[in-house]
């Protein structure tokens, strides 16, 4: 099971890997000197990304955890 344990550390970082593109999405939105609706759609868009990464990063825990437990 330490397969199992290396692909869930891998899909984990491909997860906080993706929130921290959403860090520096939402600061080039942020410093663009967007008007506010038009920042608006632009965070909406961060956020999504951001909740599918943070579900990624989740998934890859449960998946280390589970290695860990099948050892």
């Amino acid at each position: 099971m330490d397969v199992l344990i290396w692909i869930g550390a891998a899909v984990s970082l491909i997860g906080v890997a993706g929130l921290g593109w959403c860090v520096v999405m939402a600061l080039r939105a942020r410093n663009s000197g967007l008007p506010e609706e038009a920042m608006r759609t632009a965070l909406q868009k961060v956020v999504v990304f951001n909740m599918g990464a943070l579900g990624v990063s989740a998934l890859g825990l449960m998946l280390v955890v589970l290695g860990i437990f099948l050892r």
